[in-house]
């Protein structure tokens, strides 16, 4: 229930429509169970018979990594250039820019019952744009910390996943309500403290540098918290799907849900990296 790709997707969420079991059964007249209901025996066909599977192939976690690896790479790639070759004076209008058609991006593609291979690349190219504006941004002022807000990154994702697997976390109903809430609420004030910022007013949200004060510094601890939380419930999505067999063509919709995690973990990396640096 928080990341609003996987939410919206009744593969992932359990919600795909199931062949029914006939309404009775009498011995002998149908065919064996499988993938757990029963198959109806065509005129001629001996009992047990067992209908033939999909031939569009099934979601792997092999093709979900390599997907994520696809479209992270894209994002790396357009960061990098953004990076290295946007002009100063079109930094903050490449920024906006970026993140306000990321963000409708994001909306568009996640609503598409197959979402799109291309809409997923538009995205990673975009929201690269987005990283390397926002890197280049922070860099400028605290040189060095680009490199190790990637690392952190990678670190805290990596240490995430190994966390769900052998500590077998699982993840209920109760903890994706909450995660939601709280990353719905995040959102929105962040949203009215952009506007009141547009406005002239410091709500004292969000700092930059040794000057931010305790509660900007609360704020992106909350913020990385619930990006850590959020990258959980990405993962028990994934999970999900590849145990319902869910179409191949659904991994481009996880690695999508996990770029877009990704890249808002290290934003928030970024943020509260800059507050200890002087």
């Amino acid at each position: 229930m928080a990341n609003p790709i996987f939410r919206n997707s009744d593969t992932f969420n359990g919600r795909a429509a199931q062949p029914q079991a006939p309404y009775q059964q009498a011995p002998g007249q149908w065919g064996q169970q499988q993938n757990g209901f029963q198959g109806y025996p065509q005129q001629g066909q001996p009992q047990g018979y067992q209908q033939p599977q999909p031939t569009g192939g099934v979601m792997t976690l092999d093709d979900v990594i390599a997907k994520t690896a696809a479209t992270l790479l894209v994002v790396f790639l357009s960061a990098a250039l953004t990076f290295m070759f946007l002009p100063t004076d079109f930094m903050f209008p490449a920024l906006i820019g970026s993140a306000l058609v990321g963000l409708v991006t994001v909306f568009v593609v996640a609503g598409r019952r197959k979402v799109p291979v291309g809409g997923v690349l538009f995205y990673a190219a975009v929201e690269g744009v987005f990283v390397g504006a926002i890197s280049k941004f922070f860099e400028t002022m605290y040189p060095g910390i680009v490199g190790s807000a990637v690392l952190a990154t990678f670190i805290a994702a990596g240490a995430t996943l190994a966390a769900y697997k052998f500590f077998n976390i699982r993840v209920t109903q109760k903890f994706r309500k909450f995660v939601f809430i709280a990353t719905a609420s995040l959102a929105g004030v962040m949203l009215v403290n952009l506007f009141l910022s547009l406005a002239g007013v410091n709500t004292g949200l969000v700092g930059f540098g040794s000057g931010a004060g305790l509660l900007s510094i609360a704020v992106s601890v909350l913020a990385v918290g619930l990006a850590v939380f959020n990258l959980i419930i990405d993962f028990d999505f994934i999970e999900r799907g590849v145990a319902s067999q869910a179409p191949a063509s659904e991994s481009w919709r996880a690695a999508f849900g996990v770029t877009v995690t990704m890249v808002w973990l290290y934003v928030e990396i970024l943020r509260i990296l800059s507050y200890f640096r002087n």
